[in-house]
């Protein structure tokens, strides 16, 4: 073979096509429409799903968003001059106790766990407020809110171990306190 021709061959093999068959073809020119159609087709899809909601869900009813949006810190003017006003022992078992009693964290008891209720219950309603008031094992005093007042404190113990068992009386309001003389 010459120079010449052998230079042809390579020409030739230089520029053949990795496609051989005619069925290779048609898959390839298949596949070059398809696959770009597929790829756009998940892109638009991506980008319109951000706004689907699940079946039953009500992430987007008013009072949803409402939720979400609230102001999570409240502000209330009252006058220090005038009465307290006591939370009730549920309110106080929400705000404060719930975050431990709910789920038992750190060995506090579950509320409405009779069993697990039940000895310190027979200890008596005033021996469970004074534990409360001034910290037991890992309960810091007053639950950790050093703003609530005995009484109040005393309401969320009547109501957890009612809830659990017991059948405590209502703590006695506190007398209001009576007003300093003017001098």
């Amino acid at each position: 073979m010459s120079n010449t021709q052998q230079s042809h061959v390579e020409h030739v093999e230089e520029h053949s096509s990795p496609i051989k068959t005619p069925k290779q073809l048609i898959v390839t020119v298949l596949l070059a429409f398809i696959v770009p159609i597929i790829i756009i087709f998940m892109l638009v899809n991506l980008v319109v799903s951000d706004n689907k909601v699940g079946a039953g869900s009500d992430t987007l009813t008013p009072e949803a968003i409402a939720t979400r949006i609230a102001p999570i810190a409240r502000l209330s003017l009252v006058d220090a001059s005038g009465p307290k006003v006591f939370k009730t022992g549920e309110q106080v078992y929400t705000s404060v106790c719930s975050g431990c009693h709910k789920a038992g964290v750190a060995g506090a008891f579950k509320f409405g766990d009779a069993a697990a209720w039940a000895p310190s219950i027979k200890t008596g309603q005033d021996t469970m407020i004074a534990n409360a008031i001034k910290g037991k094992n890992a309960m810091p005093p007053k639950g950790g809110n050093p703003l609530l007042d005995d009484f109040e404190i005393a309401r969320a113990v009547t109501y957890m171990a009612n809830n659990s068992g017991a059948q405590f009386p209502e703590p006695a309001e506190p007398a209001p306190a009576a007003p300093a003389a003017a001098k």
